[in-house]
């Protein structure tokens, strides 16, 4: 009876011990589920930007994930300059800007500025004084100052102003070999393009020297031909350091749609402002060059 009797004793003492076993296992259990899922939220919560760090709970991105999202960013962040403006106006064969219909204003004038790009200072005043009064030019630049200051080129694309063709050297073209001359032309449409992605749309010859061959080829590159009808004579010696006689010289020879000629030169960049206020005073605006076809008629 004895032995009995303490066998039961035996046999629930070791029930009560499994079962505070099985309880302190279960406590245990339900603590570390609690604290995971507060490591969980924590992760969630926390913003990798403010942080610096990401959790390991966060989803990885796949390599085409990765590429993808690289180019929504770059894309989103970049500003085109590449702006869709309707052709209004057209070019005569005497190089006067007109308007293709009486919707369109005829008192306009062409700015244009040739031989550069050559110094940053006088762009970036230039183009600060056309911003002013809202004004596009077309800067017909050498293949030669390209190769050497391609970052002018970019200074005068990214700041919204067209780029022009004037060849690679500034020499007359109608003394070289019909293929001499072509590749003068072709070679500017290269560098062009690879300096700021796109191509010149207009070229003007150095002297304004050319020939059919020449036009021929300028017209197989896509781009409008022409000379000028307005000259400033800004590079002539009786105009140097006298930027009263740039603005002079423009204002005597004015006629709707005039095609003013001018060159990248300290007095011109001087007279440039004055000269654009004369111009609006008198009731002219500033053609854009993209709303110019490229055709001549």
């Amino acid at each position: 009876m004895f032995r009995h009797t303490a066998s039961l004793i035996i046999a629930a003492s070791l029930l009560l011990s499994a079962c505070g076993v099985a309880e302190e296992k279960t406590s245990e259990n339900s603590t570390s589920a609690g604290e995971s899922t507060t490591i969980q939220e924590e992760q969630s919560n926390s913003n990798p930007a403010e942080t610096g760090e990401y959790g390991t709970s966060a989803p990885e991105l796949s390599a085409n994930d990765t590429t993808v999202t690289e180019e929504e960013t770059e894309s989103s962040g970049k500003v085109s300059t590449e702006e869709k403006v309707e052709k209004t106006y057209h070019m005569n064969e005497n190089y006067y800007i007109k308007p293709n219909d009486d919707t369109s204003q005829s008192k306009v004038v062409l700015l244009t500025f040739d031989d550069g790009p050559k110094e940053e200072k006088m762009i970036t005043s230039l183009i600060d004084t056309l911003d002013k009064h809202n004004a596009k030019a077309i800067f017909f630049v050498n293949g030669y100052r390209v190769k050497s200051h391609p970052e002018l080129l970019k200074l005068i694309h990214e700041r919204g102003q067209i780029v022009g063709n004037h060849a690679w050297d500034h020499e007359d073209l109608k003394k070289m070999s019909n293929a001499e001359a072509a590749k003068q032309v072709t070679d500017v449409q290269k560098i062009v393009k690879d300096t700021i992605g796109e191509e010149p749309q207009f070229f003007r010859p150095p002297f304004g020297s050319g020939n059919d061959a020449l036009k021929a080829a300028v017209k197989k590159n896509g781009m409008l031909y022409m000379t000028w009808s307005n000259g400033s004579l800004d590079w002539d010696k009786s105009t140097k350091d006298k930027p009263e006689k740039v603005i002079q010289n423009v204002m005597d020879q004015l006629n709707p749609g005039s095609n003013i000629l001018m060159h990248e030169l300290p007095w011109t960049v001087e007279a440039l402002d004055e000269l654009l206020t004369k111009l609006e005073k008198k009731g002219y605006a500033f053609v854009d060059p993209r709303a110019i076809e490229l055709e001549a008629r």
